[in-house]
This record gives C-alpha cells, sequence and structure tokens, in this order.
C-alpha cells in the first residue's frame, strides 16, 4: 500500500495511522519508540526525529503487508514477533532501540530466501 495513505499535507500523521492500525496515536508513538508529546504537538509532530521515526514503521509495514494481506496483521507481526538472529526481539523494539535499517534488511533477506 502507498506511504501516502498515511500523511497529511507531506507529513506522516499519527492520526492517519492510528486509524489504518485502528489503535490511538499515543500507541503509534510508543511504537515507534517516541514520547506522547511527539503525536500530539504539532510542532513535534513535523520534527525530523518523529517523521524519520513514522516513516521507519510504515515502510516496514508496508514491506511485509503483501505477505500479511493487510496493514492490521503487518501491524500485529511487527509488534508481536520475535526476529530470528535478533535475540528474541521484536521489529518493534528494534526500531524503539533505533535499528530499523537492521529489521529492513532482515525483511530483504527473507524475501531473497537468504534467510530462514
Amino acid at each position: 500500500m502507498s506511504m501516502m495513505r498515511y500523511s497529511k499535507n507531506g507529513f506522516f500523521a499519527p492520526a492517519k495511522i492510528a486509524n489504518a492500525f485502528r489503535t490511538t496515536s499515543e500507541e503509534v508513538a510508543r511504537t515507534a519508540g517516541l514520547g506522547k508529546d511527539a503525536v500530539q504537538r504539532k510542532d513535534r509532530v513535523r520534527s525530523g526525529r518523529t517523521q524519520r521515526r513514522l516513516r521507519e514503521v510504515v515502510e516496514i509495514i508496508n514491506k511485509v503487508e503483501p505477505r500479511f494481506g493487510s496493514a492490521l496483521i503487518s501491524y500485529a507481526w511487527y509488534r508481536s514477533e520475535p526476529l530470528p538472529g535478533f535475540s528474541g526481539q521484536t521489529a518493534m523494539q528494534l526500531v524503539r532501540g533505533g535499528r530499523a535499517e537492521d529489521v529492513l534488511d532482515y525483511i530483504d533477506a527473507v524475501d531473497a530466501a537468504v534467510h530462514a
């Protein structure tokens, strides 16, 4: 699905992301490793750090969505499925720790049948 689905006026919109995943903006913030203020205050929503973290979450969800068939199931995977080779951490835990690129590389490796 297009990442534009999650944006408004050129910025990732926590409310749109929350709506797609049937959760709250505050929960989206937590899953991205952000504080509640990051999704409630307009100046914080548009900050580089907040936008980068929201983009990472959306990018990962979009990348696995074809595998799971829906954004909602992909979001559940993101939050709860331990990834092999990462000490049992989930994609969410890795993103919160600043390791979104590792998650994306892992997904690419699985898609290329390099990593099982």
